[in-house]
């Protein structure tokens, strides 16, 4: 997608051919800030830290981590090692583990002087592939969109709510949630979202905002709490929003505070759907409450980065805004049950959110295999 109209992805092989760029996610709105991976470790912590964020960029630049440890040790006692360590970084989104899962499965075989060569070829194809299928969820999301815009009268908005970043900054390209929506664009059907601020790291105002306003998609960012009250006024005709794991069963396990825009839309008759690759299908749960939910540091909530307006225009900086020597919780994740949840747009097509519609996408996609 683009910045400033120029096409960029989130991250990309360097031109040495060996390290690693991304987009730094945390200096977004702001600033646009490209970060250079050459270690195991740079790649852990831009993962830990949510310099890249979202199940699909997760996934990819761990593919991309192992790779640059094994330029140091190609063994399989370091690749296992190295795994693990990627693996501790984010517990909750399932495309990490299954990433690291298609790398080793690919490399094991090989002779260690030809893993390295190999794990590169793989890395790419796990982000070529990224690229294909959020388009291709895009593609079956249109036709959500076009079935409202054939219900409402010529030229008339489509209003659609999202929650926290589902774009294509959480991917490669084109995104989750938001790839309806930019085929809907241009498509020419005219639509407008509802962007979720998201707290506590505002990656609905700050990454969601930021990604529709460069691409010239009409949008407003909105407090978490007043998504209940537009769908109460009819503002909003249906919501979508991604994934970092979903259960066999069809749970749905997203950014805090997914649930409670889920009961607001089963409670006012407005379609919930759930945009995500197949790879972010955990098929070893039946029940998404058994999904772990990442807890991230108090200072999150406690406290915000901001860019001052006034006389210092320009600085960013990090203030306190909460009560001072008061303590917080923050649960970065929570589990919205299937029996909300209206169906999952992934890159075969529309299924419903339930044991038996997964197992059948599950038969699908065995056979394509």
């Amino acid at each position: 997608m683009r910045i400033n109209g120029i096409e960029k992805q989130t991250i990309w092989l360097n031109e040495d051919g060996w390290s690693v760029d991304i987009i730094d996610q945390t200096a977004l709105p702001h600033k646009l800030a490209v970060v250079n991976l050459k270690t195991l470790d740079d790649a852990a912590y831009a993962i830990q830290a949510m310099l890249v964020r979202g199940a699909p960029l997760i996934g990819a630049t761990a593919a991309y981590g192992l790779c640059l440890a094994l330029k140091d040790d190609a063994s399989n006692e370091a690749m296992s090692k190295a795994c693990d360590y990627l693996n501790e970084q984010r517990p909750t989104a399932v495309n990490l583990r299954w990433a690291l899962s298609v790398m080793t499965n690919h490399l094991n075989p090989l002779p260690e002087d030809t893993r390295l060569e190999a794990a590169y070829k793989k890395a790419a194809e796990i982000v070529a592939d990224d690229i294909e299928t959020n388009r291709l969820i895009g593609v079956h999301g249109l036709e959500l969109i076009k079935n409202i815009a054939a219900k409402k009268g010529p030229g008339e908005t489509i209003n659609v709510l999202t929650h926290c970043n589902a774009g294509w900054l959480a991917t490669t390209q084109w995104g989750t949630a938001t790839s309806p929506v930019y085929h809907a664009a241009k498509a020419g059907i005219p639509v407008h979202v509802w962007v979720d601020e998201t707290r506590p790291r505002n990656q609905g105002a700050s990454l969601t905002a930021y990604e529709l306003g460069h691409e010239g998609i009409p949008h407003t960012i909105i407090v978490d709490n007043a998504g209940g009250h537009l769908m109460q006024h009819g503002k909003v005709d249906l919501c979508i929003v991604g994934t970092d794991r979903t259960a066999a069963n069809g749970d749905v396990c997203n950014k805090i505070g997914t649930y409670l825009k889920a009961l607001a839309a089963h409670d006012n008759n407005i379609p919930f759907y759930v945009a995500l690759p197949s790879t972010t299908i955990d098929w070893t749960l039946n029940n998404g409450f058994d999904i772990p939910i990442e807890e991230r540091g108090q200072e999150e909530v406690l406290s915000i980065t901001g860019r001052l307006s006034g006389s210092t225009k320009g600085e960013v900086v990090t203030i306190d805004i909460a009560a001072s020597g008061s303590p917080a919780a923050n649960p970065a994740f929570d589990v919205t049950p299937a029996k909300y949840v209206s169906g999952l747009i992934t890159e075969k097509g529309v299924v419903e959110a339930t044991s038996v519609g997964l197992a059948e996408l599950k038969t699908e996609l065995e056979n394509v295999a």
